[in-house]
């Protein structure tokens, strides 16, 4: 890695634009594309609000806690910005079950399903452990590809 970040955050609904904008600011060091950076807001943003949503409940309290870990590798052609995700709530029982497009431990009514698909949509490389009782991390993975490609390719 040649960059390193982590940043933790009390899982409150407050906090979750505080936290793409962090990760967002972090990123610039590789010189995305608006596209690029859209991409990786929306899925941190969606993984923030899983934490607060599913893995605390909404319960609000100083204790539920966030940590967001970036890093950032250089190459040559491209960059990648590396981001996991971590909470220490309640687990998910069935990750592939949890996959599922509009899967949602709250009420289907008051949610779209979990946004597992939207992360994994949005970044190179996604994957998520869980261990019941104890938490969940989120891995994603950004390619952020060489400056000046697209415009050369246009």
């Amino acid at each position: 890695m040649e960059n390193y970040m982590k940043l933790e955050l009390s899982a409150i609904s407050e906090n979750e634009g505080f936290a793409r904008s962090a990760v967002a600011a972090f990123a610039l060091g590789l010189n995305p594309s608006m596209s690029e950076l859209s991409d990786i807001k929306t899925a941190v943003s969606e993984a923030v609000t899983n934490c607060i949503v599913h893995a605390y409940k909404g319960e609000k309290s100083l204790q539920n806690k966030i940590i967001i870990e970036c890093g950032i590798e250089k190459s040559e052609k491209a960059g990648k910005l590396h981001i996991c995700v971590i909470d220490f709530g309640c687990g998910i029982e069935n990750v592939d079950e949890a996959m599922q497009p509009f899967y949602t431990t709250s009420s289907p009514s008051e949610r779209a399903g979990m946004g597992f698909t939207i992360m994994q949509a949005f970044t190179s490389d996604f994957t998520i452990e869980s261990v019941k009782g104890e938490g969940t991390k989120i891995s994603m993975t950004k390619i952020i590809e060489e400056t000046g490609k697209e415009e050369s390719n246009a």
